[in-house]
């Protein structure tokens, strides 16, 4: 199940709106082939470790991290092509999450003669396709919030210059971030200040460009900002209020841009109700990269999942320099927001805090 595991990860944010798969088919205590699921659409683990396995597959056992589908999708259903491939038992790391199929593949098996067990390595493969395993529960996306900030917490100078704080090692690492994730979200203030293309450049020049989505209920980002730039192959969601002006919204759809309407609240955007309709679009994984009154009003809603904090050995100072979350604040200090899983590790000459909500 390690070696399963280990294969499906090969594809991390390649797969969505599916789970990453792994598959090993063994016979006689020895690895015979192995498969994962690569991209939605593509074979999955199942398929391919079966197909290379061949007459092979008869008699053997097939470990896999989630449990086989028994439903038509973009493929076809993973039990029958193991029925007919003559494995002899399944062994599988983690239930199928979706309330709707879940435990029917294994119990399709078991009814038709083939051994089967459950539960095997069940945290890590559940760790694995947490992001799967929320949208498919949920209907939401899996958000990550990201701030960059020096050691006495400030984003930027007290002018709102920001470049660089951190250094080239936790850079890189935000774009290898960006190319596992299917959207990242700015607010309008951040466009209108560093005009950004929020794409994905990496080294090897095969980073994948999330979707980018776009907070703008007052209206105010140029219709000339980079980050309209091929919009209508890469992407991106412009979300304004229900009164948003006509010749504006024609003029982004002119250049490929999805323009979303939603009624505004007293802090702008409404972001639950944004998260859902972002999940109906098959946005699994969501990266919001602030700034700091995003990051507040992600919080104040709840949606935050998980967060990355990469904090530079310097002091900036000031007052009036901001900090990564903005808004009100709490009153007291019990009332903080309590963070889980908290680890620290560096990247390069910086350090990274990485937590739960």
């Amino acid at each position: 199940m390690e070696m399963a595991l280990e294969l499906a990860l090969r594809a991390q944010g390649r797969t969505h709106p599916n789970p990453m798969v792994g598959a090993v088919v063994v016979k006689g205590g020895r690895v015979i082939s192995k498969g994962y699921h690569k991209r939605a659409g593509g074979a999955h683990a199942e398929i391919s470790a079966l197909k290379k396995a061949g007459a092979r597959a008869r008699g053997a056992e097939l470990y896999v991290t989630l449990e086989p589908c028994c439903h038509h999708g973009r493929t076809g259903p993973c039990v029958e092509a193991i029925l007919a491939s003559g494995v002899r038992r399944v062994v599988a790391g983690m239930r199928d999450p979706n309330p709707l199929v879940s435990s029917k593949g294994l119990r399709f098996l078991k009814k038709h003669g083939i051994e089967t067990k459950a539960g095997v390595l069940e945290a890590d493969c559940q760790s694995l396709n947490e992001i799967f395993i929320k949208h498919i529960t949920t209907g939401r996306p899996w958000v990550i919030l990201k701030a960059a900030m020096s050691l006495d917490g400030k984003i930027a100078s007290r002018s709102g210059n920001s470049k660089w704080i951190t250094g080239d090692a936790a850079r890189r690492m935000v774009h290898e971030i960006r190319d596992r994730v299917d959207a990242i979200l700015v607010g309008a203030g951040t466009v209108v200040k560093d005009n950004p293309l929020l794409t994905t450049r990496l080294s090897s020049g095969k980073g994948k460009n999330p979707i980018r989505v776009i907070l703008d209920h007052e209206e105010i980002v140029p219709l000339r900002s980079r980050v309209f730039q091929n919009s209508r192959s890469e992407g991106v969601i412009y979300v304004a209020g229900e009164s948003m002006r006509l010749e504006r919204r024609q003029a982004l759809e002119r250049k490929g841009v999805v323009v979303m309407n939603l009624k505004v609240n007293r802090n702008g955007i409404p972001l639950k109700r944004l998260m859902r309709e972002l999940g109906k679009r098959e946005i699994c994984s969501l990266l919001i990269e602030g700034g700091s009154e995003v990051h507040a009003s992600a919080l104040k809603e709840k949606i935050v999942d998980q967060a990355y904090f990469f904090i530079a050995p310097k002091i900036i100072g000031g007052k009036s320099a901001p900090g990564p979350v903005g808004g009100e604040g709490v009153l007291k200090v019990r009332n903080a927001l309590p963070l889980k899983n908290l680890s620290f590790r560096p990247v390069g000459d910086d350090w990274l805090a990485e937590a739960r909500f």
